[in-house]
């Protein structure tokens, strides 16, 4: 069973800036509904892009550290113990930043099992996300830019 003090980190992330690792403890305990991340961000790196979702809601509670939050109403610093809900759509963007020395570690919990769209606003993408309770599934993520016509590409049925 999956333990907060001896956490199995089963997605790292490696990008620079986004460097962290992610341990999806709901996944790890079975959970098909219920979404419950430990997350560690080192000095320096941001555990994700500033973003919304349109069909999860998510709540983090700061274990260690206290790491920057931006939200739409601008950053401010989370202190440990604190918790702080983000609803769904654009009032609900978020993006956690550690400016400190020390790592930071954080809890994310989150509704999930259903499809969600995310909107990375500050670089125009949006994405695509099946959340299935073993991993995988549909992801995808396209530039706003690409947006086509509903009718793009379809062809009417053959009228036999």
């Amino acid at each position: 069973m999956p333990n907060i003090n001896d956490p199995s980190f089963d997605e790292p992330r490696e990008h620079p800036g986004f460097q962290c690792v992610r341990a999806r403890l709901s996944r790890q305990a079975g959970s098909e509904r219920l979404g419950l991340s430990l997350w560690e961000v080192p000095p320096g790196e941001a555990a994700y892009p500033y973003h919304h979702h349109l069909g999860e809601e998510e709540l983090i509670l700061v274990l260690e550290g206290s790491p920057s939050l931006r939200t739409p109403e601008g950053w401010r610093e989370l202190q440990e113990g604190e918790v702080v809900a983000f609803l769904r759509g654009e009032g609900g963007g978020h993006q956690l930043v550690n400016r400190t020395q020390e790592t930071v570690r954080f809890l994310a919990f989150s509704t999930s099992g259903e499809p969600d769209i995310v909107i990375y606003p500050d670089s125009g993408k949006v994405a695509a996300c099946e959340r299935l309770p073993e991993g995988g599934g549909l992801r995808t993520m396209f530039r706003f830019t690409d947006a086509v016509d509903y009718h793009e590409g379809e062809q009417p049925p053959d009228q036999e």
